[in-house]
């Protein structure tokens, strides 16, 4: 293993410094912030996005297994899941496939892999300030999570006592897709306030997942990486967990060597 760590802000100091992002491969980047914040960056212009889902008849795996099985190069969890261990709490869909055909009202959707190249690589939905529109539909990818930050980079959180690892995605100004992993506990509103102060011009993001289910893997040539939550307030209060958990959902980067 390459032991890779970007410190981007100084050590009791406010002034950010220069993100170093690390290549991982095409289109896909990666820095390590203080208190071991993993981002991974995506152009989803540049790189594949997949669904990873046990609901297509496969079986819930970690997210390291999904990278090795699926030939994923990064995996990060697709969303909080329901009691059938297989179906996504918010709408999801993969193609045709429908894993969860129910809009709730979490109001963050991100729809990737769009089926009309005339369309943009990433759409993402504020969905109390919009309709669902129709291009909706040609995109390969859609998923709705509960929402963290809302365009143009407003922290949505009230403040609330509750903390875990967590597992999100973001999208920045760019139009780039974010992976954020932090094994470290935080409020969801302090999450969001870190993430905003940080140079990454994050404009939106979703929970994906917290405590010790929140997961992210990287498994490219010179990095393996399988990391892992632990606390989350009333479930597991402590920092014991040290292993992957089952995901029956993840969204994944496929490998520039793997089979499309």
């Amino acid at each position: 293993m390459v032991l890779v760590f970007v410190a981007a802000v100084s050590a009791g100091s406010s002034v950010a410094q220069p993100v170093e992002w690390k290549s991982l491969q095409t289109g896909v980047e990666l820095a390590i912030f203080p208190r071991a914040l993993y981002v991974v960056r995506i152009d989803p212009a540049r790189a594949k996005l997949r669904a990873g889902l046990a609901s297509e008849g496969r079986e819930p795996k970690t997210a390291g297994q999904w990278c090795r099985t699926a030939g994923y190069a990064v995996a990060i969890n697709m969303g909080m899941f329901q009691q059938d261990h297989r179906s996504n709490v918010g709408y999801l869909r993969n193609d045709r496939h429908l894993n969860n055909r129910r809009w709730n009202n979490y109001q963050s959707a991100l729809a990737l892999s769009p089926t009309d190249k005339a369309l943009p690589p990433l759409l993402w939905l504020d969905l109390d300030q919009t309709d669902r529109p129709p291009e909706l539909e040609r995109y390969a990818i859609v998923v709705q999570n509960l929402r963290l930050i809302a365009s143009p980079g407003r922290n949505v959180w009230s403040k609330n006592e509750k903390k875990w690892s967590e597992a999100a995605l973001a999208a920045d100004a760019k139009g780039r897709l974010l992976f954020v992993f932090s094994r470290a506990p935080y409020t969801m509103r302090d999450f969001n306030q870190m993430l905003l102060k940080l140079p990454l011009g994050i404009t939106r993001a979703m929970h994906v997942e917290g405590g010790p289910e929140a997961s992210l893997s990287i498994h490219v040539p010179g990095l393996d990486l399988d990391l892992c939550g632990s606390y989350e307030t009333g479930f597991l209060p402590d920092d014991s967990n040290r292993e992957q958990w089952p995901l029956p959902n993840v969204l994944g980067v496929l490998r520039e060597d793997a089979k499309p």
